[in-house]
């Protein structure tokens, strides 16, 4: 279980074909502190630890990425080089800062609309038509591994929605949120709570 507050980026160092992805992640985390087995959320996707090390400047983990994890997030996602958010699990005693995040991606949203607005930025992503149920003003909703809060909801004819959020600077700065531009993709993941209502709500009707 995660919260979508990120505490690190980390790079794609390598990837390599063994069945699944073998994806080699560096950090700047403490290696002692990187348990094998432990979940890190890896830009919003729940990820086991399989190999650990030191390096200068850091230290780098190893993560195995199947081919159905592949198929459901980003697409670009797993390519050497790319910057991911990086947030170990919960501890018991830990600050809820975000919300409860499952590290489960139940989407892949693009960006519709990307601009400043004032020192902030303004961005809109498009999600398709089967998360449009989940998304609503004032709800929350992860991108990226990131908590945000949504502003605006606007549903389209064709059934797909666009949600509005706006990231200030301090999570420009330390998320990959400041790097998006039009068209980027994102993971995106909703809120459990809503889950769970609209599941309540389809077993009244």
């Amino acid at each position: 279980m995660f919260t979508g507050i990120v505490t690190a980026i980390g790079t794609i160092e390598s990837v390599e074909q063994r069945g699944d992805l073998h994806v080699r992640i560096a950090c700047p985390f403490e290696a002692h502190a990187i348990a094998i087995g432990a979940s890190i959320a890896c830009s919003g996707i729940c990820l086991t630890v399989v190999e650990r090390g030191e390096q200068p400047g850091g230290a780098w983990f190893a993560v195995d990425v199947s081919d159905e994890t592949v198929s459901r997030t980003a697409a670009d996602m797993w390519t050497q080089g790319r910057r991911i958010n990086l947030e170990p699990s919960l501890k018991l005693g830990d600050e809820m800062g975000g919300h409860i995040v499952a590290g489960h991606v139940d989407a892949v949203g693009q960006i519709a609309d990307w601009r400043p607005e004032g020192g902030s930025m303004r961005i809109t992503i498009e999600a398709p038509r089967e998360l449009a149920p989940f998304i609503a003003t004032k709800g929350s909703i992860t991108v990226d591994g990131v908590s945000l809060t949504v502003n605006t909801v606007s549903d389209r004819p064709d059934g797909t929605v666009h949600f509005g959020l706006n990231i200030i600077p301090h999570s420009a700065e330390v998320t990959t949120l400041g790097e998006l531009r039009q068209g980027a993709q994102v993971n995106l993941e909703i809120d459990t709570v809503a889950r769970y209502l609209q599941r309540m709500e389809s077993l009244k009707a």
